[in-house]
């Protein structure tokens, strides 16, 4: 199937590594035009060259912190200058650390809050203006299954990530009549940096291994595996493609099954 996503600009924060580097990949190879970003510039130009040699289509780097109240503006101008539109935007970021509630201080919480749901308001904020000169615009936040369904000592995650579900939701409806679309996908469990990171630390935290924390953890899902970064990227782009046209508003888990909910 054609996703229609040839020449499409497209931004991904967030996109140096993990979910958000496996989507930059499998947009590169829709033929789209893809910025991604890291806050790292050494790693996120061997990022960019790495996904340029992979899918032979340039891909075009930009740097920076997306809990920077700046950023977003100097992001706008170089778009604006180099491209002059964009048709999709994707926001994400990496999560906040584990805790439980009691070991959380009150500077965590505002850190938090600027990682997990300011970072995306000043992007779609300021960006709006160029999603507007798109036909084809739409706005993808990158949030989690913790949203539907809390992770033990994930409270950060759990709390705020439920805050960019309502933005996302409220913005499809306020501002679907401009045809602008906006929707969220919830990962589950998936092989990234970040995951490896949270089983060492419950490793920590019961005197296991890693790999023991990776099996337990797998097997809460019916297909008893975590998802490769490509499983997501797959459904990612289809849902910030034109083919996608008639979705809005939804916030779709990709989980292996984890939520044990219906909806």
């Amino acid at each position: 199937m054609d996703l229609n996503l040839d020449k499409k600009v497209v931004f991904i924060a967030g996109s140096s590594r993990g979910l958000g580097y496996a989507t930059a990949a499998q947009l590169a190879r829709e033929k789209a035009i893809v910025i991604i970003n890291g806050r790292d510039k050494e790693k996120l130009d061997i990022a960019a060259e790495n996904l340029t040699n992979l899918t032979e289509v340039k891909i075009y780097p930009f740097y920076g912190d997306v809990t920077d109240s700046e950023f977003p503006e100097k992001l706008l101008e170089f778009i604006k200058n180099k491209f002059a539109k964009l048709d999709i935007l994707i926001t994400n970021a990496g999560g906040p650390p584990p805790g439980g509630f009691e070991s959380i201080t009150d500077n965590a919480w505002q850190n938090a809050f600027e990682l997990s749901f300011l970072s995306h308001v000043r992007l779609i904020r300021t960006l709006l203006p160029l999603l507007r000169l798109s036909k084809t615009a739409n706005v993808l936040t990158i949030t989690s299954y913790s949203v539907k369904q809390p992770i033990p000592n994930l409270i950060l995650s759990n709390s705020i990530r439920a805050a960019t579900i309502g933005l996302t939701k409220t913005l499809a409806l306020e501002l679907g009549h401009e045809g602008i679309r906006f929707n969220s996908v919830l990962p589950g469990w998936t092989k990234t940096e970040r995951v490896n990171t949270l089983m060492e630390n419950r490793a920590k935290l019961n005197n296991s291994s890693i790999e023991e924390e990776i099996i337990k953890q797998s097997h809460e899902s019916p297909l008893r595996r975590m998802a490769e970064p490509a499983e997501f990227a797959d459904i990612a782009t289809f849902l910030v493609s034109p083919r996608a046209s008639y979705l809005t508003g939804t916030m779709l888990s990709i989980d292996g099954g984890m939520v044990k909910g219906i909806f």
